[in-house]
């Protein structure tokens, strides 16, 4: 088994095995790079089971396990767990609907609990690899936002602004974009998560643009807000409160530091700044081979405290509704006197004519 699998073996109570399905999970433990498979832990063993159509691919990439061809699942999970004594199998609560959890029950010794705390303890810590991934997967879009800045105008529209980030990714390196590309401008800008339109841009507007690729399975993030022509003393002084509640959330980043702290570093300048009811999501959370996973800054985040190799965003921002928004996004990895930023692009604010 690799380390990976050895760390997850190792937790594993007497005469109990881990079923693992979920696309991110198997890529981890074995570098698989497909999904619509099984993989079946005991603490001695693992078998990847596949079936017919990614037998080939799963024999040139699965690491650490054995490769089987099932025709039908259940039994062939049966005759392993009856192999090696296993009366206990735990699943993935998130990552497995209740019917197929109910339908495995009936065949098989699954039990209350899940995989998915172990799994997730396991990914939060970057391995230099893994980190390597990510830095590939951000200077691909770093390229692909340098490239956007030389078409932008009035004119031009949302849409036509996602689309040409997603295409010089793809085109560039990426082997998907990171999540669905966000490009909206002027009160479009208001919507977090807004979705890119039709509408051309305006003079006078600010545009968000939050995307990410994907190399190897790895996930970046960032988000700059540009002004398109002149922009408001009101525009951009919202614009400074958010780059300066940003640069307070980094200040504090290291090992040790509580992901509740962190979050409210940024959270309490746009308080004091009169827009405390206009920052509503979180300021950050974890990248790997899922764009979000832990650990997560936010006034949720419980007793959850930042780790060396933690790889986080740092993401403030202002949304006033039905007018305009801001959002200035970093990607960081945390060390333990600090932290180094993935994000090479320059923050002031950037005015295109």
């Amino acid at each position: 088994m690799t380390p990976r699998l050895q760390q997850l073996a190792a937790r594993l109570p007497a005469n109990t095995a881990a079923l693992v399905q979920a696309s991110h999970h198997l890529r981890y433990l074995t570098g698989y790079l497909s999904g619509e498979s099984y993989l079946f832990v005991t603490a001695d063993v693992a078998y990847f089971l596949t079936d017919f159509r990614y037998i080939e691919l799963a024999q040139q990439t699965v690491q650490g396990a054995e490769c089987r061809m099932y025709k039908k699942l259940l039994p062939e999970l049966k005759e392993l767990a009856e192999q090696h004594g296993i009366t206990a199998i735990l699943t993935e609560d998130t990552h497995i609907t209740a019917a197929d959890k109910a339908r495995y029950a009936k065949e098989l010794p699954i039990v209350d609990g899940s995989l998915d705390a172990w799994l997730g303890e396991l990914r939060m810590v970057k391995e230099s690899a893994e980190i390597e991934k990510i830095a590939a997967a951000q200077a691909v879009a770093e390229e692909a936002f340098a490239h956007v800045l030389t078409t932008l105008h009035a004119g031009v529209t949302e849409r036509e602004v996602a689309l040409d980030l997603e295409f010089y990714m793809r085109r560039h390196g990426a082997e998907r974009v990171a999540f669905n590309t966000i490009a909206v401008a002027g009160a479009n800008g208001s919507k977090p998560h807004g979705i890119p339109s039709d509408k051309p841009l305006c003079n006078g507007e600010l545009l968000t643009m939050d995307f990410g690729a994907v190399v190897d399975g790895y996930h970046s993030d960032m988000t700059r807000t540009v002004a398109i022509g002149n922009v408001s003393d009101e525009q951009r002084a919202v614009y400074e409160t958010v780059l300066k509640a940003q640069k307070a959330s980094l200040a504090i980043l290291r090992d040790g530091v509580s992901c509740v702290d962190a979050d409210a570093a940024a959270r309490q300048v746009i308080a004091e700044a009169g827009f405390g009811d206009c920052f509503g999501h979180g300021t950050g959370h974890g990248v790997g081979l899922k764009i979000h996973e832990a650990p997560t800054l936010s006034p949720k985040a419980g007793k959850s405290v930042l780790r060396a190799g933690h790889v986080v965003t740092v993401e403030p921002g202002i949304y006033v509704a039905g007018r305009f928004g801001v959002r200035i996004e970093d990607m960081v990895l945390i060390t333990k006197d600090g932290y180094h930023n993935f994000t090479n692009v320059p923050k002031e604010l950037l005015v295109l004519s």
